[in-house]
């Protein structure tokens, strides 16, 4: 027989006491609470854990870890700050005006089960926000965009405490030898590695400055300009352009100052342990709905270090990225049948040329590529008339999106995630009295536009890739409890599992793109393909 509860809500205070209460569809509480210790929360989670409720929590990064470490993992969950922001927000949701719901801030401190606040929460006021909320989705325009998106946000959340408590398998020792590979042996504090000097001493002696520091710019560019090289800054974009025994070894130094800054051996030291390298990640923590991150770079990891990356002995990395997502994105918006069919079971790039730009790839990525971001001008702006000609719908949606922003209205996403809001100052801006003012003014309209135009899309992929993650992580659990998505990056997943399940998880991230694409826009001849390798080192990927 199944519970009538349709929410299970958490409050108390995280890692001392827990109070566990049943809630109906309404969000009203039912029943009496019950009080869980510490030591009683794997036998009350699981327990209590069923596939056709959702665990409520004010901000799941206070209460799962502990959850986590207990042996737990549940199978969902509406985290109510997650969900808020995307409520209060959307132009599908009436808004929770004239309300307010807040948690303690979660600070990391340390390792997985030890960061979060230890403000407590009252049940009362999970209790009332879980029904401000239930109420807002039910009242919504085409409430199930926004339930899928709460649904998939919220599934985010609990992911990212996983994949922070599992790690990214990382060998230090292969690390290391990079390191030194590339820069020489580890110095003493304060001092470069031998490699980085040796290239300092080259670009000093080029530039004849003996006393030059290649780590200030300031001080690289008055030394380049003495030096009769006519550049304004020392990007490396700028010095390629150059020609002068200084720059190949400057070049090479900004590149290994950077491995460096970012993964040299303070970064090996604070975040790779006992094999695994475990970031903070933060879901939604971008206004498009896309990760971010606490510190580590854990979004990005360089391919100097990749080679790192490694699958324990007998496992295997399944890697999987969604090709082109953004661009198939805007042809599923737009319903744009040419370029739906341009897509179709190929590289889409490829497609596009062929159907309008006689065949060559790069064009057709430069035009593409210059509609979803707004580039207007140089290459993108002259090959995007021939763009418009052959897809007028995409190109269309997109530039709807740019004139909404400029005139400082709101932009949604496929599932209902709004673009913040110009402002109340934005007519009054748009008002101006003199030219300086008035160019000034059109500037920062066409700046928003850009926003706007991209954010529809790159919003709706992030969309996208949470029902994904959403899918595959179910999919996974179906499969077994070893193998884990240790790793997501927009459109990118990692999956570290044993190697005999490699092709079961190749399956299901395959099918988990279906399926998210499907609940996204339904029976619709757009296809998102996967690029998918089973590796032992994430530098093997494909």
């Amino acid at each position: 027989m199944q519970p009538t509860s349709a929410y299970l809500l958490v409050a108390g205070v995280p890692r001392e006491r827990y109070v566990l209460a049943e809630a109906d569809a309404a969000g009203s509480v039912i029943g009496r609470p019950e009080t869980v210790t510490p030591d009683g929360l794997a036998e009350a989670f699981a327990g209590r854990d069923a596939d056709h409720r959702r665990w409520v929590f004010d901000d799941v990064r206070r209460w799962y870890p502990a959850i986590v470490a207990a042996g737990v993992r549940l199978t969902r969950c509406h985290d109510l700050r997650l969900c808020r922001a995307i409520l209060a927000g959307s132009e599908l949701s009436p808004g929770l005006a004239g309300t307010e719901f807040s948690v303690p801030d979660v600070t990391p401190s340390g390792p997985p089960a030890l960061f979060g606040n230890d403000g407590g929460t009252a049940l009362d006021d999970v209790e009332s926000e879980l029904r401000r909320q239930v109420t807002a989705l039910a009242d919504a325009d085409e409430p199930w965009r926004l339930r899928l998106l709460c649904a998939a946000e919220s599934a985010g959340g609990l992911l990212g405490v996983e994949m922070t408590a599992d790690g990214v398998p990382w060998r230090a020792d292969v690390h290391d030898a990079l390191l030194k590979d590339a820069l020489g042996p580890r110095p003493a504090p304060g001092y470069r590695p031998a490699g980085l000097e040796a290239l300092a001493a080259n670009v000093r002696s080029a530039l004849d400055a003996p006393e030059l520091n290649p780590d200030s710019p300031a001080e690289v560019l008055k030394a380049l300009q003495y030096a009769g090289l006519r550049v304004e800054t020392t990007r490396s974009w700028e010095l390629k352009r150059l020609t002068h025994p200084a720059i190949a070894p400057l070049l090479e130094y900004k590149k290994l100052s950077r491995l460096m800054t970012a993964n040299g051996w303070a970064w090996l030291d604070e975040w790779v342990s006992d094999g695994r390298f475990r970031p903070e990640y933060v879901p939604g923590g971008a206004s498009s709905g896309r990760w971010a991150a606490n510190g580590g770079g854990a979004l990005q990891i360089p391919a100097q270090v990749r080679p790192a990356v490694r699958a324990d002995d007998g496992w295997k990395l399944v890697v999987a990225d969604a090709a082109q997502l953004e661009p198939r994105v805007l042809a599923a918006l737009s319903g744009d049948s040419a370029m739906m069919e341009a897509g179709r079971e190929r590289d889409l790039y490829a497609g596009i040329a062929a159907q309008g730009f006689g065949g060559d790839r790069a064009h057709a990525k430069v035009a593409m590529l210059g509609a979803i971001y707004g580039s207007t001008t140089g290459e993108s702006g002259r090959l995007m008339p021939q763009l418009r000609r052959t897809f007028p719908r995409a190109v269309g949606y997109v530039e709807d999106a740019a004139r909404t922003g400029e005139r400082g209205g709101i932009v949604t996403t496929r599932l209902g995630r709004s673009c913040p809001p110009a402002g109340d100052d934005w007519a009054a801006m748009l008002r101006t009295v003199s030219a300086e003012e008035e160019r000034r003014a059109v500037g920062i309209a066409r700046s928003r536009g850009r926003f706007t135009r991209n954010f529809v899309i790159q919003g709706s992929a992030a969309d996208w890739a949470l029902c994904w993650l959403a899918e595959l992580r179910s999919a996974l659990r179906r499969i077994s409890d070893e193998p884990r998505l240790v790793f997501f990056l927009h459109d990118e997943v990692m999956v570290h599992c044993p190697a005999g399940m490699a092709g079961q998880v190749a399956e299901a991230i395959d099918d988990a793109a279906a399926a998210a694409t499907h609940l996204m826009f339904g029976d619709i001849p757009v296809t998102f393909p996967l690029t998918t390798s089973a590796v032992d080192a994430y530098s093997d990927a494909k």
